[in-house]
């Protein structure tokens, strides 16, 4: 897996740093800053969950 943010479209939600903060975080400005480009597989789920609830669908991720 290999995810990838688009953080100029980032609206600060923080629904993906609360389902997988150890893939991403946010900035001062609450903006996303993705940790880990190929997380493990122990997560993967949870990223799946984090690009869908995404309110401007800013997180890809690639299989």
């Amino acid at each position: 897996m290999r995810v990838s943010v688009e953080t100029p479209r980032c609206v600060g939600s923080g629904q993906c740093v609360m389902l997988t903060p150890d893939v991403f975080d946010q900035d001062d400005d609450g903006i996303v800053v993705l940790l880990q480009e190929a997380p493990p597989e122990e997560v993967h789920e949870d990223v799946r969950q984090a690009a869908m609830t995404c309110p401007t669908q800013v997180i890809s991720v690639d299989e």
